[in-house]
């Protein structure tokens, strides 16, 4: 059987900062916010993309939270960038302060060596 190689997804850190409409919601009203105006925009626009959302406030002052999104691919993540822009948490609910938007282990894939990575016990 042959199997064709497929693209590295696609790894994007959305760094991001809260704004004032976001934190006069209530718990259960920003809940709602991210699962009626959010997650049907991003299901109806993209396929095979997942993400996980990390708090920092407790860190940092500028970025209040990372969003990380994995795409299939570079259109995927377009796709969502696209979709997002098109809900109110850009720029109305959080300020998007970077993206970082990269490859795991590019750099073994173009010099034909394996990751470096480590491993604890």
């Amino acid at each position: 059987m042959s199997t064709t190689p497929t693209a590295p997804p696609v790894t994007a850190f959305m760094l991001v900062k809260t704004t004032q409409e976001w934190l006069a919601l209530s718990v259960q009203q920003r809940i709602d916010a991210f699962t009626t105006q959010v997650l049907p925009v991003i299901e109806a626009k993209t396929k095979g993309v997942r993400s996980r959302f990390y708090d920092t406030e407790f860190y940092s002052a500028r970025v209040t939270d990372v969003w990380v999104w994995e795409a299939d691919d570079h259109q995927a993540y377009q796709l969502l960038v696209d979709a997002l822009r098109e809900t109110p948490f850009w720029d109305r609910y959080f300020e998007v302060v970077d993206l970082l938007v990269g490859t795991e282990n590019a750099y073994a894939r173009t010099y034909g060596v394996d990751p470096v990575a480590t491993v604890t016990t």
